[in-house]
């Protein structure tokens, strides 16, 4: 998972450890030791030190390189003029790349439906 800057991911990780007291998701970040061993590796840089085959880009996050993996998600709010230009930047590039893109988008109710 990579956000846009470090306090992103300082919050983001402060999230996953206390959201929900009955569930956990096994994480650290890349400043932590041996973040090659984290199953969740949260960074706000581009390497892939765990090998991870899916990348998250949260907000404003860019990746130069998608080739090491097999998907690359997208996640930011729709609310945010620059975040819909800079997603629709990174889909026409994608696309003139040859790659498969899907939109999804929640609507009203909190259901997630393809686009």
């Amino acid at each position: 998972v990579q956000a846009a800057s470090p306090e992103r991911v300082d919050a983001l990780d402060q999230h996953l450890w206390t959201y929900d007291d009955a569930s956990f998701l096994p994480h650290g970040t890349d400043r932590q030791p041996e973040p090659h061993r984290q199953p969740i590796l949260l960074t706000d840089g581009d390497g892939n030190p765990n090998e991870a085959q899916v990348r998250f880009l949260v907000e404003a996050a860019e990746l130069d390189d998608a080739s090491p993996y097999l998907r690359v998600i997208h996640m930011f709010d729709d609310r945010e003029p620059a975040h819909i230009e800079r997603a629709r930047h990174s889909w026409k590039a994608a696309r003139a790349a040859g790659h498969e893109v899907a939109y999804w988008q929640q609507d009203a109710q909190g259901r997630w439906a393809r686009k």
